[in-house]
């Protein structure tokens, strides 16, 4: 057995089978402290700054520790990462016989019963759809894993995979015909028997807090949670611990039930006619909101004239058609669970209706087609406290960023974790000479008239410096938007070659694999960009960011926040908008450097970095760059770049 010292050391097994490993002090005592805290039972957060190899920091003490371990990531790319490249490498290195397993929702999977029903069916939405229901029925029947993203001849972005798979509303379960060969359960039969399990946090919370059936048995029999990209876990929470319901789950119920009855039930009429009625007051209900999307209070849609009969109306059409589906549901498995859920949405509309319980906010998201009504904790420290008790183990959180100026304590505050070790290991690059950190001088406040004006008009010279190769990382969608349309002008009007893209416009890995292609593309891009994103080389070297990104304070669920902190005597702005915007920031800023080759520009267009006492606290959250609010320094910067590459 080799020490952790050992491993990490230059001529450890990890420097020998991985080329151009290099040791970093760094990774070594992160190590350290979460076999430690493994060790000790205990609860352990530690930042780790871009490059600090924070993966490998806890995969090794993780493998040579014993026990059962489950890894929960952020986004199931990285969770991809982690099971197909990282962790095998680490086996390899450390000759470790352990067992590890992959486990996804349910909607990851190939479900055998839906696709049957849905080729059976053939109403398919465009010929395309068609086809790709087809080769999937082929890839059903070759593949162990049934996991959609190996069925790589049908993008994972197509709409047919929604009607191939299953939801915790339309899954059979143990009931299910296809149960013995459902990848669902084999999935977790195998998560079951690992050592290690790698899953996302959406699963974590949905499938073991939840105690959804089956899953719920991960927890009680791990000895080890270790949170990657830990950052994403208070909102991810809020969503889980509170409830929703949508009019896109009514709909589905309908369709499900009017296919369930079409195959085991066509004599019943009244139940065609039941699910007609109750696909129309679904719709009638997201129409009742007006054509505009975004978040509204429960107050909010009380002021609206429509929304009170159209609520009504669906919860009088959804108690009819639970009425006739009772009377056919002993027919199938299939009629059987949708007369379940019937009655469960029935349950969820008069609870969101009801609205009063204290301690929650209720409030709804209208999308283009659908409107969810949600039910929200305004607080998930105590609740995620509960579930950390129980049988002892060690919990670990990590992410490269998660404090604010070396400073947990809004964290730890926000999931119950008291006082929790933690540590901050800054990142081993040299910031001071890769990076240069632009607050431009000049620019207006934030919200006034003309200010996406002033951005372009601030970024462009640096940009035509840097020759493309930028992300415009923006904090709303319409700005996203105007920034493309100000930028493609000027691009037109100077003659330039360089190509513009913008997020919706393709797939996030498609419009990434393209920027790294073209080598001097522009993205500009909103949420979904600013986190996550791994862009090595020149085909990054500008990250400009348009404001500091606070939530809206209209928000329903952080206004009521506000509200009750302020109510207690608590000071809402710097103890949860200002980190949390802080924390988005360092991500944002986190695209830029992410090798020891990597040079650059950070540009923060927002006047309030320099202007107000708080923004001192952002800026010093960031790595140690170099500064200015001179353009002739950028302009310089990206001159030395472009000799010494040369």
């Amino acid at each position: 057995m080799h020490s952790l010292e050992d491993f990490f050391s230059p001529e450890g097994p990890l420097a020998t089978a991985i080329p151009g490993y290099r040791t970093r002090p760094q990774q070594v005592e992160m190590a350290q402290r979460i076999a430690a805290a493994m060790k000790s039972c205990s609860v352990f957060i530690a930042e780790a700054g871009t490059g600090t190899g924070k993966t490998f920091a806890y995969l090794v003490p993780a493998m040579r520790g014993g026990g059962k371990v489950i890894v929960s990531t952020g986004t199931k790319t990285l969770q991809d990462q982690l099971f197909n490249k990282d962790i095998p490498t680490v086996r390899q290195v450390l000759k470790a016989p352990i067992k590890v397993a992959l486990l996804k929702g349910r909607a990851n999977y190939v479900c055998h019963y839906h696709l049957a029903r849905a080729l059976d069916d053939g109403r398919f939405v465009t010929r395309e759809d068609a086809g790709y229901a087809r080769r999937i029925s082929g890839f059903a029947k070759t593949t162990h894993s049934g996991d959609k993203a190996e069925c790589v001849d049908v993008p994972e972005t197509a709409l047919v995979w929604n009607a191939v798979t299953s939801t915790r509303d339309n899954c059979l379960g143990q009931e299910c015909p296809n149960a013995r060969e459902c990848f669902v359960l084999a999935a977790r039969r195998e998560a079951m028997e690992a050592d290690l399990v790698v899953v996302n946090h959406h699963l974590f919370f949905a499938d073991v807090m939840l105690r959804d059936e089956g899953t719920a048995e991960l927890l009680p029999a791990c000895n080890t949670v270790i949170f990657d990209e830990a950052h994403q876990l208070p909102e991810v929470a809020t969503l889980f611990f509170g409830d929703s319901i949508s009019s896109a789950q009514v709909l589905d119920l309908a369709r499900d039930t009017k296919s369930e009855g079409l195959a085991k039930a066509r004599d019943c009429l009244d139940l065609q006619e039941a699910c007609r009625k109750l696909e129309k007051a679904a719709k009638d209900l997201r129409l009742a909101i007006g054509v505009d999307g975004g978040r509204f209070s429960a107050q909010q849609l009380r002021d609206k004239n429509g929304f009170a009969p159209a609520i009504q109306d669906i919860q009088g059409e959804l108690q009819a058609f639970a009425a006739v589906l009772e009377t056919q549901a002993e027919r199938s498995e299939g009629l059987e669970k949708c007369w379940q859920r019937s009655l469960e949405v029935g349950k969820h509309l008069k609870v969101w209706e009801k609205n009063d319980e204290p301690g929650f906010v209720y409030w709804a998201e209208a999308f283009t087609h659908s409107l969810q009504l949600n039910r929200t904790p305004l607080d998930v420290a105590e609740i995620f406290k509960k579930q950390m008790g129980g049988h002892p183990r060690a919990w670990i959180f990590t992410s490269a960023t998660l404090a604010v100026q070396g400073n947990f304590s809004h964290y730890t505050a926000e999931l119950g974790l008291g006082e929790a070790e933690s540590a901050c290991w800054q990142s081993p690059f040299d910031y001071h000479h890769q990076a240069l950190l632009y607050a431009p001088l000049g620019m207006p406040e934030p919200n006034s008239w003309g200010y996406t004006e002033a951005v372009v008009d601030a970024a462009f010279p640096a940009l035509k410096a840097c020759r493309g190769g930028a992300f415009f990382l923006c904090t709303s969608l319409k700005a996203m938007r105007r920034i493309k349309e100000l930028l493609e002008e000027r691009i037109k009007d100077e003659g330039l070659e360089i190509p513009l893209l913008l997020q919706g416009e393709g797939s996030k890995n498609e419009l990434l694999r393209r920027f790294r292609f073209l080598g001097n593309a522009v993205l500009v891009g909103s949420q979904s960009f600013w986190e996550g994103v791994d862009v090595r080389g020149e085909a990054l070297s500008l990250v400009v960011i348009d404001k500091l990104p606070f939530a809206p304070p209209d928000d329903p669920v952080l206004s009521a926040r506000i509200e009750q902190m302020n109510r207690a005597g608590r000071n809402a702005f710097m103890e949860y908008q200002l980190p949390r915007a802080v924390i988005n920031v360092k991500q944002g800023a986190g695209r830029l450097i992410r090798d020891e080759t990597d040079r650059g520009v950070l540009m923060i267009c927002d006047p309030r970095l320099i202007g107000k006492p708080y923004g001192r606290r952002v800026w010093q959250s960031l790595p140690p760059m170099k500064r200015t609010r001179e353009l002739g320094e950028v302009l310089e910067f990206f001159v030395e770049r472009s000799s010494s590459s040369l």
